[in-house]
């Protein structure tokens, strides 16, 4: 058995008036991501994670952000595009552990309903997905509230 780790990192400009996804749930707040997708920061850290892991280069590789197809897509489409290619390649996904960063809105309470979103499109048990959030006291873009961020890290087998 061939096991592999990758990682990941997505940030996104935050700006009033747009909707905030966070791994596929929608997070009611006065300020969303800035994005050419929905700019679901913890789902397109997953993806990179998932890509790296397997060796196929980056979210921006297989769906880039100048391709009219992906504007506005909704990124559980994405993850979901991005299990399949690790499954065509013959790599199963063993568990995915992520952190969201963001001085607001606080996010504990939409964490459950995330992990159960994730775990449905990766086609996991929940158990097999961790998300936490943190705060970066104040200081830089996520302290500001000008952006947030999130890491991922995947493991895969074949």
């Amino acid at each position: 058995m061939k096991v592999r780790v990758g990682f990941g990192y997505d940030v996104h400009q935050l700006a009033e008036g747009e909707s905030l996804w966070l791994g596929g749930v929608e997070i009611p707040h006065y300020k969303g991501t800035v994005a050419h997708s929905d700019g679901d920061v913890l789902i397109h850290a997953i993806c990179d994670a998932l890509l790296g892991a397997a060796g196929l280069r980056d979210i921006g590789w297989h769906f880039p952000d100048t391709s009219a197809e992906f504007k506005n897509i909704d990124s559980k489409m994405l993850l979901s595009r991005t299990a399949e290619l690790l499954r065509e390649k013959g790599f199963e996904i063993g568990n995915i552990d992520a952190t969201l960063c963001a001085q607001k809105p606080k996010l504990k309470d939409y964490i459950p309903s995330m992990e159960e979103t994730l775990a449905a499109i990766l086609k996991l048990d929940p158990e097999d997905v961790s998300i936490k959030a943190t705060t970066t006291e104040k200081l830089g873009f996520v302290g500001d509230e000008s952006g947030m961020s999130a890491y991922a890290v995947a493991l895969i087998q074949k």
